[in-house]
């Protein structure tokens, strides 16, 4: 993969984790968040989330249950420590700091 393939992909991957961390319970679906990336300027495809989410799934960062239609996502605590920065993996980028109020 390019260095930009690689980039984009660390991005994609944190977005994903920022995004659930910011929903109710932690969980939302891979359409919702296909809509999510397009609209923060990652442009991916639904197989691009899906198997973004296998990736963190397979890394204990969130847990997804497929019922074939419809793909749900759901951030496990380590997925929501570093959607909030407090921890890392070399494989996601890093967040920039929020300002604090």
């Amino acid at each position: 993969m390019t260095d930009y393939g690689d980039f984009l992909r660390r991005h994609r991957r944190l977005a994903l984790l920022r995004h659930l961390e910011a929903c109710p319970d932690y969980t939302s679906n891979a359409a919702i968040l296909q809509s999510v990336l397009n609209g923060l300027g990652i442009t991916s495809t639904r197989d691009q989330v899906v198997t973004e989410l296998t990736w963190l799934r397979e890394q204990g960062f969130i847990a997804v249950e497929d019922l074939g239609t419809v793909v749900i996502a759901a951030a496990s605590t380590r997925g929501v420590e570093i959607a909030r920065g407090l921890t890392s993996h070399p494989e996601i980028e890093r967040p920039s700091p929020r300002p604090r109020l």
